[in-house]
């Protein structure tokens, strides 16, 4: 569920939304999403000061509070 939520407002935050990819991956303190967006659309997602993936952060931990899920969310490459 979380990832789907983390699919849908960062497919409405950049110019490319078919280019955004989130895979799973098993860290140390739990679930971490990676997020692969078009290099044009990094500052989109990264926002000003990290404000941006401050909140997708916040929005991932609250989706999978409901599951009771550990989650982190980062930007790749």
């Amino acid at each position: 569920m979380t990832r789907a939520v983390l699919e849908y407002v960062a497919g409405w935050l950049v110019d490319h939304p078919e280019e955004v990819e989130i895979s799973e991956v098993e860290g140390e303190r739990g679930l971490v999403l990676e997020i692969s967006v078009n290099q044009e659309d990094i500052g989109k997602i990264i926002g000003r000061q990290g404000r941006i993936i401050r909140a997708l952060r916040t929005v991932a931990r609250a989706a999978a509070q409901r599951d009771g899920e550990n989650v982190s969310v980062e930007v790749v490459d």
